[in-house]
């Protein structure tokens, strides 16, 4: 390649800028991008067809290449400079050239040196890379996560009784060593591997475990009607559902890792099988993210009719009523974070409790509405019902103020 060209790869999750550091760099600055390195030097010590690839790219120095989350706005640049597919592989690949402080685009890679930046070998690797680039992403955005929430992974799962969980609570260990041995020799040995392979299936099974949790959740809020009844599965939602988030974020997390360490370790022994191996690994990872957005949303359904059902129930039930909202909208805002960090696209949105006057203007609208026979209806209420309603609204009022002023804080409305 020129020294004012720069190599651009996507895979969907991704864009990789690869060049000279400065151009690479440039480019960057004038499309209004971050980036994080994409440690393609990791590649260059490594035996096989992509590594040789690599060393006989001599222009690729370490910290040319540059990994940039797609997102909205780096996803326009598919549009701005259009790039090729590659059908075996799915990435879609092209150049730019820098002219006159811009960037022109090219419809493929120049040939000579540069064409080595369309081998087979080069973009198995690359995409191998940035694949780990994104999972490392989601890993950090989970420690984040549970940092936030203040919850120790270590300390829920103790507090589960069943014996599905109990071997999960070793299993982090055991992946945070391999991930550190990584860091430190640049590889995954096969003594490495053979430690981490067999914790996927505790794993896969912690996960499942936790989303029929979160299914059974879901189901104990869709079953009650009583008022009493819906408090208490409401309760237990907000109680509940926080616990098996944090386990799954773990799960995620943990499975990321694994992946991560995989990858490396069939560049090491099968670099031939890096690109089908890596797209077998994004199929996997999309289908458990199915899963869980599944459960989540599926929570999220039936805390809205929960709270729905609430609020119709206001004016007969203003202490038991509002109690079910609160709770809702706790779990809500719990699993709407919960996705948001996954990169799961959210799904409903914190309930706020009605007011019970606003209530009680319903019914006498209503009432009015439908004549003589509402009229009865509303006088029947009228002295013991609407007496409750305005004695519980002082007390709640000022309450509710405040859970919509959080909210207001949290959304940023």
């Amino acid at each position: 390649m020129m020294d004012n060209e720069i190599a651009l790869i996507s895979d969907g999750d991704g864009l990789a800028v690869i060049g000279e550091p400065s151009v690479v760099a440039q480019f960057l600055d004038s499309e209004g991008l971050t980036s994080v390195d994409l440690g393609l030097d990791r590649l260059r010590h490594r035996a096989g067809a992509a590594a040789g690839a690599l060393q006989a790219a001599s222009e690729i120095s370490a910290g040319s290449g540059r990994w940039v989350q797609l997102t909205t706005q780096s996803a326009e640049l598919a549009k701005k400079y259009p790039m090729v597919t590659k059908t075996s592989s799915g990435l879609q690949t092209g150049v730019l050239r820098g002219e006159k402080g811009r960037f022109v685009h090219l419809v493929e890679f120049a040939r000579g040196p540069g064409a080595t930046l369309t081998s087979p070998a080069f973009l198995a690797g690359a995409a191998g890379v940035m694949a780990q680039v994104a999972m490392q992403q989601t890993m950090d955005e989970i420690t984040d996560y549970l940092a936030t929430i203040d919850q120790k992974v270590d300390d829920v799962l103790r507090a589960q009784s069943d014996a599905v969980l109990a071997d999960m609570i070793g299993v982090d260990l055991t992946i945070e060593e391999a991930m550190s041995i990584r860091e430190h020799t640049g590889r995954v040995s096969e003594t490495t591997w053979s430690k981490v392979q067999a914790t996927s299936m505790t794993i896969a099974r912690t996960q499942g475990y936790a989303l029929r949790q979160l299914d059974a959740l879901a189901e104990k809020l869709e079953s009650k009607r009583g008022m009493g009844d819906l408090v208490k599965a409401a309760k237990e939602a907000e109680t509940k559902a926080a616990e098996w988030l944090v386990v799954l974020a773990r799960c995620v997390q943990l499975q990321d890792a694994i992946a991560i360490l995989e990858l490396d370790r069939v560049l090491d022994a099968e670099p031939e099988q890096l690109d089908a191996h890596r797209q077998g690994l994004q199929v996997a990872r999309q289908k458990r993210r199915d899963a869980i957005a599944d459960a989540t949303r599926l929570l999220i359904t039936r805390l809205d009719a929960a709270a729905g059902y609430a609020n119709n129930k206001v004016l007969l039930n203003p202490i038991e009523s509002p109690a079910v909202v609160r709770s809702s909208a706790h779990v809500a805002a719990a699993v709407i974070d919960f996705q948001e960090r996954l990169g799961i696209e959210a799904s409903g949105s914190a309930m706020e409790a009605r007011r019970w006057l606003d209530a009680a203007s319903d019914v006498k609208d209503r009432a009015l509405e439908t004549g003589a026979g509402g009229v009865d209806v509303a006088k029947r209420l009228g002295s013991e019902t609407l007496g409750r309603a305005k004695s519980a609204t002082a007390k709640f009022s000022s309450r509710m103020d405040t859970l919509a002023l959080r909210r207001r804080d949290r959304t940023g409305d």
